[in-house]
C-alpha cells in the first residue's frame, strides 16, 4: 500500500494555510478558505504519493491514506449558485447554479452560463480576479437581483459566486418608500397649519367667524397628525414584538363587544349598528387583548367609514378547522377594485385617498392588522365584490392551553 511523505504533508498543508491567509486577507468569504485548504491537504495527500514497496524509515509512524473527497456534493450543500471556471470554462456548476442559469451550463463559456454584461466583463480577464462584487439585475427572474463575486483558488481556477440580494433590496426599497411616504403624510397637513396660522397672524383682526373656522381645519389638521404620529408609534412597537408571542388566554366575544362600546359614536354618525354573530362555540384564543381590541377596531371602523350610511357591519366568528377561528367583518359598502386588494395592507396605501382623508384615516390601518394577526400566529384575507361590500378575514389559532 502506498504512503504519504509527513514532510510533503506539512509542506501542503503550509500551501494551504498561506492561500487561507491570502484569501482572508483579499476579503474572500470563509468558503473559499476551507476549498483552499481542501485543495492544499488534497495536493499533498493525493499527489505526491510514495512508491508501493520503499523502505521505511524506522521511527516513522504508517500514514494511512484518506479516502478521495469529491467537490461536488459539498458545492451542492451550499444555497449560494456557485460556478468553478478555469479557463473560461464551466468545470463544476452546483444545484443552485443549474436551478437559476439551466442545467445547459455544464463545460461552457462562463459568459454564456452567465448572459450579463457586467458579468462577462468582469469575467473575461482570466488573469485578474477581484474581491469586490458586482450587482446583476434580471437573472433567474425580472425582479431578481444578485450579487457576483469572484475568487482565485489556488491551482488558478475561479470560483463564481452569486449572492441574492432580492430581499435585501426589497426591504431596503420599502424603507425607503415608507420615510418618504410619512414625511408626506406629516408634511401636508403641518403646512396646512402653518398656512392657517400665518393667516391669522398677519390679519388680527379677521372676523370671528374666520377665525374660528381657521381654528377648527388647524384643529382638524393637528389631530391627523396625532394619529399618524400614534400610528407610527403603535407599529413599530408591534414589530418589535413580532417574536414575542402571545401566550394569554383571550375571549374574543368580550373584545368584540368591547369594540362595539368603543365605536358608539361612529355607529350613531353612520346610522348603522354592528352585529356579532357567534357561529363557532368556544371562543378562547391566545393572544394580547389590548392588541386584538386595536385590530378589531380598526376593522369595523374600516367597515363603518367605508360601508354604505344605514346598513349594517356584521361581524361573524366561524370555526376554520379543528385548529382555527375565523373572524369575518362584514360591510355593504362600493367595494374595492381586484387590483387594490393585494396592496390594501401596505403603509400608507390608499384606494382613494382623498376619501380617507376626509374620513380621518392614516393609510396604516390595514398594515397594523396585518402585523397583529402575524404576531398571533395568524393571517389576513381581504375580499370584496364591486357593489356589494367587502368581508376581511381574520384567521386566529384556537386556545389550547398552551401556545407552542
Amino acid at each position: 500500500m502506498g504512503r504519504y511523505q509527513p514532510k510533503t504533508v506539512l509542506l501542503g498543508l503550509a500551501v494551504a494555510m498561506a492561500a487561507i491567509l491570502l484569501t482572508v486577507a483579499l476579503g474572500a468569504s470563509l468558503l473559499l478558505s476551507v476549498l483552499a485548504l481542501f485543495a492544499g491537504a488534497a495536493s499533498a495527500l493525493f499527489i505526491t504519493r510514495r512508491a508501493s514497496g520503499e523502505a521505511e524509515v524506522a521511527d516513522e509512524a504508517p500514514i494511512i491514506a484518506a479516502p478521495p473527497i469529491e467537490a461536488a456534493p459539498i458545492l451542492d450543500a451550499v444555497e449560494d449558485p456557485l460556478l468553478l471556471v478555469r479557463e473560461r470554462r464551466v468545470v463544476l456548476a452546483n444545484a443552485a447554479a443549474r436551478a437559476v442559469l439551466g442545467e445547459h451550463i455544464a463545460d461552457a463559456d462562463v459568459r454564456l452560463a452567465i448572459r450579463h454584461p457586467a458579468a462577462a466583463e468582469r469575467l473575461a480577464n482570466v488573469a485578474e480576479a477581484e474581491a469586490s462584487g458586482i450587482e446583476l439585475l434580471g437573472i433567474g427572474g425580472s425582479e431578481r437581483r444578485w450579487e457576483m463575486s469572484v475568487a482565485r483558488l489556488p491551482d488558478g481556477a475561479r470560483l463564481v459566486r452569486l449572492t441574492d440580494r432580492s430581499r435585501v433590496h426589497a426591504a431596503e426599497q420599502m424603507r425607503t418608500d415608507f420615510i418618504a411616504n410619512a414625511s408626506h403624510e406629516l408634511r401636508t397637513p403641518l403646512a396646512t397649519v402653518l398656512g392657517f396660522l400665518e393667516t391669522l397672524l398677519d390679519d388680527p383682526d379677521a372676523p370671528p367667524e374666520a377665525r374660528n373656522r381657521f381654528l377648527k381645519i388647524m384643529f382638524d389638521e393637528a389631530t391627523r397628525m396625532r394619529q399618524i404620529v400614534n400610528d407610527l408609534i403603535s407599529l413599530s412597537r408591534i414589530e418589535a414584538e413580532r417574536y414575542t408571542l402571545p401566550t394569554e388566554p383571550v375571549d374574543l366575544l368580550p373584545v368584540l363587544s368591547e369594540v362595539d362600546n368603543t365605536l358608539e359614536n361612529v355607529v350613531k354618525d353612520r346610522k348603522s349598528e354592528i352585529r356579532i354573530e357567534n357561529l363557532a362555540g368556544e371562543t378562547l384564543i391566545p393572544g394580547d387583548p389590548a392588541q386584538l381590541h386595536q385590530l378589531f377596531s380598526n376593522l369595523v371602523a374600516n367597515a363603518l367609514k367605508y360601508g354604505r350610511e344605514g346598513r349594517p357591519v356584521t361581524v361573524r366568528i366561524e370555526n376554520s378547522g379543528p385548529e382555527m377561528l375565523k373572524v369575518d367583518v362584514i360591510d355593504e359598502g362600493e367595494g374595492i377594485a381586484p387590483e387594490h386588494l393585494p396592496r390594501l395592507t401596505e403603509r400608507f396605501y390608499r384606494v382613494d385617498a382623498g376619501r380617507s382623508r376626509s374620513v380621518g384615516g392614516t393609510g396604516l390601518g390595514l398594515a397594523i392588522v396585518k402585523h397583529i394577526a402575524g404576531r398571533h400566529l395568524g393571517r389576513l384575507d381581504i375580499r370584496s365584490t364591486q357593489g356589494i361590500g367587502t368581508t376581511v378575514s381574520v384567521y386566529l389559532p384556537r386556545w389550547t392551553g398552551a401556545l407552542s
